[in-house]
């Protein structure tokens, strides 16, 4: 790749290095110039740009970036559009985080172009949770590292899955002394079944036995018997000895012990035996309180069935100092508020079908045919299929009849008895119905069919508040189209707007906050308002 202050002469197919802003001219680094954009500047009196040219054996960063995270995601995963080399890969389920820390060193020491940052490994994760991002630093990366790192992240299975919780069959084996009161086993029992529920995991089936290693014995086989896959043992004494009670009692059963302690505290005092294929875990004192400690590490796998070693246990120091520091969060019914892990940005998508469709005559275009459904469908189906948090319809001329066509089940409907006053009314409607909780809405209009959900996950791909892209709207050569995503910030002065218009004010009012996301075919230019233009498209179909 070329960087260099380049001549107007030769910028045509460069991208741009640096921001511009002359007058109406806004440019966004990373725009790659065409003829109309060279001309523009050129008016402008700019006789050169600071500017990238990619050279052969170059990958665009969003093409390197989306290649590297489809190769990098796992079961339980997904990925996000890419874009300004930014691929983000998601949790598609509720689960444990698993991925191997060397493989993932492994990929970013192979060239200073390609990062990919992540969570940290066995982390618990929500849907829709942000897991991992590549993100391709210069504007391109060289195909050789490209290979490189696919090569890295191919070795064996995708580098990075979401082990989803699986609900299991738990036996606790509670010891006991002279004098003890059954409220403290109590104590430890409902604590256990908390971080079980956590976990989804069902709870447990107790035995309560005298603190000698024959009872432990008989409690683990009889637990065995009855088909527990996984045996927990709190003592009356904390282990402090592979020859203590509750190990003895566990080798008379006929299990293996395979490490005593870990280094994570609290919890350091763990116990991993195994009766057969069962783990056997002897609990540390602190597995009686609801605080984070060892032991829940060790569970998250268990439960999500990633397999515990001698060796995992030991490799768990890292970050294993847990006393005051908050470091891991607490099973879901004791957790306190903390800050929000990243996610994905929350997007409505707001389908417009209220119109009148004035031009097409008597008939309403919504409900005309194209590529075999009605052509209000073909928004509302992109909607449902992208990574839009939900989909609200708004509905107007001829009610009964376009809303006999939506998917009930699958949308939120709203009415704008308005909406013979124009664009703006049906604006209203639809955002004044949308959820608090959402980042955003992605504003599609019913009569644009060939506008599919991967140019609206583009449009999320790119909404970055944080980083000066609040306003996303798709570009096809040099043409702005629809739909146009804002950020919530602009509902209040969305709703301000009267008359036949829908958006667009925005774009001049804030236009340092505009991202103009480059489509490859002229879906979002495509609309239908006559007649002759339905058969139009009907023929190019």
């Amino acid at each position: 790749m070329k960087f260099y202050h380049t001549p107007l002469t030769e910028a045509e197919g460069a991208i741009l290095a640096h921001s511009l802003r002359i007058g109406s001219l806004n440019f966004k680094k990373g725009r790659k110039l065409d003829a109309a954009d060279v001309e523009a500047l050129r008016l402008a009196r700019v006789e050169s740009v600071v500017a990238a040219h990619l050279e052969e054996g170059d990958v665009h960063e969003d093409a390197a970036a989306q290649r590297l995270a489809q190769a990098l995601a796992g079961t339980g995963t997904s990925c996000s559009a890419a874009f300004t080399g930014r691929c983000n890969i998601v949790a598609a389920r509720r689960g444990l985080l698993v991925y191997d820390r060397d493989r993932l060193d492994a990929f970013n020491l192979v060239d200073e172009s390609i990062t990919f940052g992540a969570l940290q490994p066995y982390t618990v994760v929500e849907p829709k949770q942000m897991l991992g991002t590549v993100k391709i630093i210069p504007f391109a990366a060289p195909q050789t590292a490209v290979d490189a790192c696919l090569k890295v992240a191919r070795e064996a299975d995708h580098l990075m899955r979401v082990a989803s919780f699986k609900r299991k069959q738990v036996g606790l084996i509670q010891t006991s002394l002279p004098g003890q009161k059954e409220s403290l086993l109590d104590k430890t029992r409902d604590s256990i079944n908390q971080r079980l529920k956590a976990l989804e995991a069902g709870s447990v089936k107790e035995i309560r036995c005298n603190h000698e290693a024959g009872a432990v014995a008989q409690a683990v086989d009889r637990q065995i018997r009855q088909g527990v896959e996984l045996v927990l043992i709190s003592g009356a004494s904390a282990i402090v000895d592979r020859r203590d009670i509750v190990p003895a009692g566990i080798e008379r059963a006929g299990g293996e012990l395979l490490h005593f302690g870990m280094p994570v505290d609290p919890g350091n005092l763990l116990l991993l035996a195994r009766m057969g294929e069962v783990p056997v875990l002897g609990l540390p004192g602190c597995a009686r309180s609801p605080k984070t400690n060892g032991f829940d590490w060790v569970l998250q796998r268990l439960i999500a069935d990633v397999p515990v070693r001698r060796e995992d246990i030991m490799r768990m120091g890292a970050g294993g100092l847990l006393i005051e520091s908050g470091v891991r969060p607490l099973p879901r019914a004791e957790a306190v508020e903390q800050a929000s892990p990243p996610r994905v940005p929350k997007i409505a998508a707001l389908v417009l079908a209220a119109g009148r469709s004035t031009r097409m005559g008597d008939r309403n275009k919504l409900l005309e045919q194209f590529d075999g459904k009605p052509l209000v469908l073909h928004a509302v189906e992109a909607a449902l299929a992208s990574q839009a948090e939900s989909t609200l319809v708004v509905t107007g001329h001829q009610q009964e009849a376009v809303e006999k066509l939506l998917p009930k089940e699958r949308v939120r409907i709203v009415h704008n008895p308005n909406y013979e006053q124009g664009l703006s009314t049906s604006l209203h409607a639809g955002l004044s119905a949308l959820p608090e909780d959402v980042d955003g809405a992605v504003v599609l209009l019913g009569d644009m069919p060939k506008v599919s959900a991967a140019i609206i996950d583009r449009l999320i791909a790119a909404f970055a508040p944080v980083e000066g892209r609040s306003i996303c709207l798709p570009m096809r050569e040099g043409h702005r189209g629809n739909p146009v995503l804002f950020a919530r910030r602009y509902f209040p002065e969305v709703m301000a707007i009267a008359g036949d218009l829908g958006a667009r004010p925005l774009l001049g009012t804030y236009p340092d906050q505009v991202a103009e996301v480059p489509m490859p075919d002229d879906a979002v230019l495509t609309d239908v308002d006559t007649p002759e233009e339905l058969e139009r498209l009907r023929h190019e179909k």
